[in-house]
């Protein structure tokens, strides 16, 4: 079947006909409404009009242009970026503006403000993009008036910036060296900043140009014997609103190192006050450690993941006893093996977190009916509990019925996702048996239907090798969460 096809809108076709004397357009801004703005700029930015979007830029009637959602196609990208820079260029070298000029912030990240764009393209209402503007810039206001610097505020360039093997990709390099010739009436932005690989030569030259305090985000991936946290620790006291901090794939050193080090390290990096959430994945120097990052917290989390690390039983013990973990809304605990650990230990850790929990991922964890069974007392009690993840462990088909009809909160998911129970796996090497599965899919849709439950139930097992997420099995069809037949 065909799409149907839907003719140009009025505004579009009489934007296209406006680009097509690009002088023209540019001498139509002083009266184009504010509403055909984006429109207009949508088109010349399909059409690649350069001129018209330097012309734009310096009369942008609204607070925020979301510049990064229209960014995504690599080969245009540069052009676009250098075409808005050129504009705001324009405008801070002359000494009067457009009265209806009201930008404030260029926002370049490429997932921020879509919908500003979608409204305009789509023909919503346009009653729901007027609150992104300042009170009667509706209306045209064709005069010019004197740019005063003295009390012109910087105008802010929103960014997230990407260091891999210590450099930034073309158009971010382009952009750095554009702000640092102009830092003087431009503020850059950078709410997430992610550091991975050597070397870092130039990172603290970058650093310099960027207000710290805007900080949202630190990810950081390094050697412990070359860190990267000898460069980025002088910057975190200026990284006063950081409230997420990931920590990623930091291999053990060959001489081994103390648990003062850990220490020293953790308290640098959670100098922050306000950080909220903490992911370690891949951190291999915390095992039987993990007390001398948790000591180190200023103040309570909200999420903590510590992800395909070696944990000792006394790790948990003092995540369960730590003060600043003990009203979590999401625990993530994937990858860590904890076959030969007391279930006793985490029933008590879940117990802590009863209250407040709302997520917990405890899959590839090698957990084993004897954990599942000390833990639902506990899971019983999380009244708070919107999703649990507990793919890739051992458990049979009795424990798995006995999980979901003792935590009335799994049976409120909106969706049934568990693992393939141990019974439908047969021979030396486990393989699945299809018709078990069958029989035991059909046995705990039942049950979920006798407790009331009518929803979709699917059981995963093996990674796709396609989108490289859980295979998920169903009654009448084998899908990932990619929804792509396997």
């Amino acid at each position: 079947m065909r799409k149907s096809w839907s003719p140009p809108r009025l505004v579009e076709q009489a934007g296209w006909s406006l680009l097509r004397d690009e002088a023209l357009a540019i001498s139509a801004l002083d009266e184009l409404p504010t509403e055909l703005f984006p429109p207009l700029f949508l088109a010349a930015f399909a059409g690649r009009h350069s001129q018209t979007l330097k012309a734009m830029v310096q009369a942008w009637p609204f607070p925020c242009l979301p510049l990064g959602a229209l960014m995504r196609i690599q080969k245009t990208r540069q052009e676009i970026l250098q075409a808005a820079l050129e504009g705001l260029d324009g405008l801070l070298a002359h000494k009067v503006r457009p009265r209806r000029w009201k930008l404030k912030v260029l926002e370049l990240r490429e997932n921020v403000d879509q919908d500003f764009w979608a409204l305009w393209s789509g023909g919503r209402a346009r009653t729901q993009v007027f609150s992104l503007m300042e009170p009667g810039a509706a209306q045209p206001m064709p005069k010019r008036r004197k740019l005063d610097h003295s009390r012109l505020a910087p105008l802010e360039l929103v960014i997230d910036l990407y260091f891999k093997n210590g450099t930034l990709d073309e158009h971010l390099t382009y952009l750095m060296e554009w702000v640092t010739q102009r830092h003087s009436s431009i503020h850059l932005c950078c709410r997430k900043l992610s550091i991975s690989g050597l070397p870092i030569q130039n990172l603290n030259k970058h650093l310099k140009m960027v207000q710290l305090h805007c900080i949202q985000e630190l990810e950081v991936s390094y050697n412990w014997q070359q860190p990267v946290l000898g460069t980025t620790v002088p910057h975190l006291e200026q990284m006063v609103n950081l409230h997420r901090i990931v920590i990623f794939q930091v291999c053990m050193p060959s001489r081994g190192c103390s648990a003062e080090e850990v220490s020293q390290y953790a308290s640098q990096m959670l100098r922050p006050n306000l950080v909220q959430e903490l992911r370690l994945d891949c951190v291999f120097i915390l095992n039987g450690r993990l007390d001398q990052v948790l000591r180190c917290l200023k103040s309570p989390l909200e999420t903590f993941s510590v992800t395909h690390c070696q944990l000792q039983e006394s790790d948990l013990i003092h995540l369960s006893l730590c003060v600043n973990t003990s009203h979590l809304k999401k625990l993530d605990l994937c990858g860590v093996f904890m076959l030969y650990m007391s279930p006793e230990t985490l029933k008590v850790l879940l117990a802590k977190l009863s209250a407040t929990l709302q997520v917990l991922e405890l899959d590839e964890c090698g957990l084993s009916d004897a954990h599942f069974n000390a833990m639902l007392p506990a899971l019983g009690s999380c009244s708070q509990l919107k999703s649990f993840s507990f793919f890739g462990n051992s458990i049979s088909m009795p424990v798995l019925e006995n999980l979901l009809r003792n935590t009335p909160s799994m049976r409120q998911f909106p969706l049934g996702l568990y693992p393939v129970p141990l019974e439908a796996y047969q021979g030396p090497h486990g393989s699945l048996h299809q018709g078990r599965l069958a029989e035991l899919h059909a046995r705990l849709k039942a049950m979920l239907q006798d407790l009331g439950q009518t929803r979709t139930v699917l059981l995963g097992d093996s990674i796709c090798f396609q989108c490289c997420d859980r295979i998920f099995y169903g009654p009448e069809l084998i899908q990932c969460r990619c929804h792509r037949r396997v």
